[in-house]
């Protein structure tokens, strides 16, 4: 390959696509002056879109198929019927090396089996995990899983913690990385003996990449105390989506309040910059873009009901990953610290062994993110 970074896009992911995929390009174009897109989705669509972005069209190429995924397709639907999808060409160039990462804003669940099956898992890692990342009060906050492992036990969460710290020193540049186990109380003799367990294997690893802070409350999740959330997709998964109704919440407590009065009208235009500033805060758009850590590839998920903005960013992500030496990185880590593999995911499988696999890890839950 050349000295660009070409990043494989699915062009038909997404509420809005193929709109939100050339308008998010156009965007993170400019900021990543060596980036290379291809374009995987129905040219006949996707045409008319270049030619309204000259400046994308210069440094993208389209790879035509009329298949897409849909939402409401399963995880073994997709696995079966998808193999000439725009979602599944996308990752097959990543396994093909002619792409050095892959963005779908398309169905999760199908997105996970997809990716798992082609990309394969990294040596040393059971399960791959899904990571995104919060606000907090020192920037960033990385949080895994979200919904790929709804059951894990302690080596998973063992090796959640050696993803998660690579991911945010490669992307936050946090070095090292600190890193917390997400429990129902910070004392040692609280929690499940799966946490304990991994937090015993975290504590007494020697020379760790990271620097591990102990146990963590769900209030401390957004105080930026640690730069690494670690816990099961489950309790993650509900953790994020109550982080979201929270926002909601408080967004529409604020915006009611400042419409009760004259006085509250006043006061509105007198704090304006101020609500600017916590309005791009938390701005998801600002955090789109999960990242299936673990895979033998970069796989980055962005919301389906983003915009060019939101796009955009889960693009720039995946470039700084790639940047980085995300991959590497992470292979030399496990080949240090990591625990040896339980279920053989490394090893060639069948294409319904595979689908199984994918069914069984719970790649269907991912939907829900």
């Amino acid at each position: 390959m050349s000295d660009n970074i070409i990043i494989a896009l699915d062009a038909m992911g997404g509420d809005d696509a193929p709109d939100i995929v050339i308008k998010g390009v156009d965007l993170v174009r400019v900021q990543f002056p060596n980036a290379r897109f291809l374009l995987f989705g129905d040219e006949a669509r996707l045409k008319p879109y270049l030619d309204a972005y000259p400046g994308v069209k210069d440094v993208s190429e389209i790879r035509h198929t009329d298949q897409a995924i849909k939402g409401e397709d399963k995880p073994s639907q997709a696995l079966r019927k998808g193999r000439k999808s725009s979602m599944r060409l996308a990752i097959d160039a990543v396994r093909d090396k002619e792409a050095h990462g892959v963005v779908s804003a398309g169905n999760t669940g199908a997105l996970m089996a997809m990716a798992k099956f082609s990309l394969r898992t990294l040596p040393g890692i059971d399960r791959p995990a899904l990571a995104s990342m919060l606000p907090s009060p020192r920037g960033e906050t990385v949080m895994l899983d979200l919904g790929a492992n709804i059951e894990c036990d302690a080596d998973n969460l063992f090796q959640f913690a050696v993803m998660g710290s690579d991911f945010a020193r490669a992307v936050l540049g946090r070095i090292p990385p600190r890193v917390g186990l997400l429990n129902v109380g910070s004392e040692e003799l609280k929690g499940s003996d799966t946490i304990k367990e991994a937090g015993e294997k975290l504590r007494s690893l020697e020379n760790a990449p990271f620097e591990y802070y102990g146990f963590i409350e769900g209030d401390d999740i957004t105080r930026g105390i640690v730069d690494v959330v670690v816990t099961d997709g489950f309790t993650g998964n509900v953790a994020l989506k109550t982080a979201e109704g929270v926002a909601s919440l408080f967004s529409s407590f604020l915006r009611t309040g400042f419409q009760s009065s004259l006085l509250s009208k006043l006061g509105y235009l007198l704090a304006r910059s101020g609500l600017r500033i916590l309005k791009d805060r938390l701005d998801p758009r600002g955090y789109n873009g999960a990242v299936f850590l673990g895979l033998n590839g970069i796989c980055v998920k962005s919301h389906g009901g983003t915009d060019a903005v939101g796009y955009a960013n889960a693009v720039a992500v995946t470039i700084e990953m790639i940047s980085e030496g995300l991959i590497e990185k992470m292979i030399a880590h496990f080949q240090e610290f990591g625990v040896e593999t339980k279920s053989g995911q490394n090893s060639e499988a069948s294409s319904e062994n595979a689908i199984s696999a994918a069914e069984s890890d719970s790649a269907s839950e991912a939907e829900k993110i």
